[in-house]
């Protein structure tokens, strides 16, 4: 289900980048939905009876830290660029869930 959400959350961050020359309708929902995404996965790994081994839970709160980041920055000053580690950071972590890493 989370790989499924990520997916969802960079296509529609993707849809945005897409058509940023045309118009840059969306991106605060698609920033919105992908905020609202991560602060669910940081508040999983960052309980303390999550079975995930204690490395892995760091790993994935720091990327959080740092999509939180590039949200705000995107937000601030907004340009296609910058919603291009999101959309990775996304596909690769589901990437990894569904065992395609």
């Amino acid at each position: 289900m989370e790989a499924d959400k990520l997916l969802q959350a960079a296509s529609q961050l993707q849809a945005v980048r897409d058509r940023w020359n045309d118009e840059q309708s969306g991106l605060e929902a698609a920033l919105h939905n992908n905020r609202m995404l991560w602060s669910i996965l940081m508040t999983s790994v960052t309980r303390p009876d999550n079975p995930l081994p204690a490395a892995l839970r760091q790993n994935v709160a720091n990327i959080g830290i740092f999509v939180f980041k590039q949200t705000l920055e995107t937000m601030q000053e907004p340009g296609p660029e910058k919603l291009v580690p999101l959309i990775s950071i996304n596909r690769d972590l589901a990437s990894g869930l569904l065992g395609r890493a």
